[in-house]
């Protein structure tokens, strides 16, 4: 098994020395950095990094690390988040009716690709429950109406909490989420079927082809209280042609749709996505 990591994610205000301060830190403490990233953001003036470096022979037990490091963070006006590599984080899968992202992230799992656990299945209808049996995964119905939204996302919540859960994905859950529950669980991906900005909401693919679009996409992005515009985490594209109809359109969107989410998810799981305002940097 390889070695632990310790991972720090920060953001501040760019001035001189930045890389050197942080990097001794490590140095100063017996640890090796195995690896270091780092962006200047010009409209804001932000300097981001993303190090990791091994904890085998690193002087501090990984409990200090963080009152250690907050010492050199105050004065530098530092955002910052510590991670550990062996410290595996817990995910819910939530679904309605589509099974075709929910699968593909099972199936990733099942092979060792996600690096988490994964020990809920959330929907709103009961129509993939056999696909949660077959990976002996426990398997939350929770029907959404617009009267019982406030009650049934207590219970969702309620559930979050119990299973320790660190990561929300939504892997076609066709429900809008509350402000109050996204502030409350801000920790949520969602997989969007268009090349966001564009086609925001429903039925894009419709959309996109009443407007004949030449390409189509699909977007891994973090959910926010503003439907859709969450930062943006990742994104690709396919060609489309006039001799596509609307289910070749739908057809190859599911196949982006595959990937850009587990992209996106395992980005996050990694910790190398750094979040700054309605933007991301993906130290990949």
């Amino acid at each position: 098994m390889a070695s632990p990591t310790a991972t720090l994610l920060i953001s501040c205000p760019d001035q001189q020395g930045l890389v050197a301060k942080i990097a001794n830190f490590i140095y100063a403490n017996g640890g090796n950095v195995v690896h270091a990233d780092q962006h200047r953001d010009e409209p804001s003036e932000l300097f981001l990094s993303r190090i990791e470096w091994q904890l085998d022979g690193f002087n501090l037990k990984r409990d200090l690390i963080g009152a250690a490091f907050d010492s050199i963070a105050k004065p530098l006006e530092a955002k910052w988040q510590l991670h550990f590599s062996d410290e595996v984080p817990r995910v819910a899968l939530w679904v309605s009716k589509q099974n075709h992202c929910l699968l593909d992230l099972l199936w990733r799992y099942q092979a060792g690709e996600i690096a988490a656990e994964i020990p809920l299945i959330i929907s709103n209808h009961e129509t993939l429950r056999s696909i949660a049996e077959q990976f002996n995964i426990a398997f939350y119905h929770i029907p959404i109406t617009k009267a019982t939204k406030a009650e049934q996302e207590a219970k969702q919540l309620a559930l979050l909490k119990e299973h320790s859960i660190d990561l929300v994905v939504l892997a076609k859950y066709m429900q809008i989420l509350s402000p109050d529950f996204i502030e409350q669980f801000p920790r949520v991906i969602n997989i969007h079927h268009s090349f966001l900005p564009a086609f925001v909401g429903a039925n894009p693919y419709h959309r996109a082809y009443d407007r004949g679009v030449k390409i189509i996409g699909a977007t891994g992005h973090y959910v926010t209280s503003d439907l859709d515009a969450g930062p943006i985490i990742e994104q690709d594209v396919v060609h489309v042609s006039h001799r596509d109809q609307v289910s070749d359109l739908i057809r190859k969107g599911k196949d982006l749709e595959r990937v850009v989410l587990a992209r996106a998810v395992r980005l996050h799981l990694q910790n190398r996505v750094l979040v700054y305002g309605n933007r991301t940097v993906v130290f990949a």
